[in-house]
């Protein structure tokens, strides 16, 4: 299998005041193509500092990233972005949906501003396979977390990306509807064949993917399989 994500020797740090705070340092790992891999810790470990500068959201102080076989030391900000806009797909915690726009809109709107002319019709069949293909005309506020999330979901996936981070996908659920929900997820990546990367506090989740990384104060753990298929 070929490495879909390479990090070596990442650092970053942020000046508070006088103070120099170092977030990561020295993290390296790879992720395969195909792959279901998830990073864990505790809070303040450098997850989502980590998940941004794997998705280039943010630049190291030291070290590199390879995302899809791009250097990303090596791309300026418009070329990072269209990097993300045609390889890479997010979920968030807030799910992140445009209130003013409905279900069919809010996973739809992504693929038109990339010239997409099936849209619509790939926009319906993604929430007919989360389960909404009754509320693609409802608003996100007439939704709820869980539906919510279910359209974050299918817009995810609408782009066909390479590879997928999920930051804390079921942070705001609770615990019925969030299983639903990360069955759904793993379910759909299976059927796309993406890489997925989950950032989570949730042992029990990352024990479904097929690998984990634990961070402890910024720094690399352990970084070792499970016996998840």
């Amino acid at each position: 299998m070929s490495k879909i994500l390479k990090i070596n020797g990442l650092e970053k740090t942020y000046t508070s005041g006088s103070r120099q705070l170092t977030v990561l340092k020295n993290v390296s790992f790879e992720v395969e193509k195909g792959q279901t891999f998830s990073i864990v810790g505790p809070s303040g470990s450098g997850k989502t500092t980590l998940l941004g500068l794997c998705a280039g959201l943010d630049q190291p102080n030291a070290g590199t990233v390879e995302l899809c076989g791009h250097d990303l030391n090596q791309l300026n900000e418009d070329e990072r972005a269209q990097l993300r806009n045609k390889e890479v797909g997010f979920i968030f915690q807030n799910f992140q949906l445009l209130p003013t726009l409905t279900a069919l809109e809010n996973v739809s709107v992504p693929l038109e501003l990339q010239g997409d002319a099936t849209a619509v019709s790939r926009a319906s069949e993604l929430l007919e396979k989360v389960g909404l293909g009754d509320r693609v005309n409802h608003y996100p506020s007439q939704l709820s977390g869980g539906e919510q999330q279910r359209v974050a979901l299918a817009r995810a996936f609408s782009n066909r990306p390479s590879i997928l981070f999920a930051d804390e996908p079921t942070g705001n659920l609770d615990e019925e509807t969030g299983e639903k929900v990360i069955k759904l997820l793993l379910d759909l990546n299976k059927d796309a064949g993406t890489t997925l990367v989950i950032i989570s506090h949730d042992l029990d989740l990352a024990a479904r993917t097929q690998q984990i990384l634990r961070l402890k104060g910024g720094q690399v753990l352990t970084n070792e399989p499970t016996t998840a298929i």
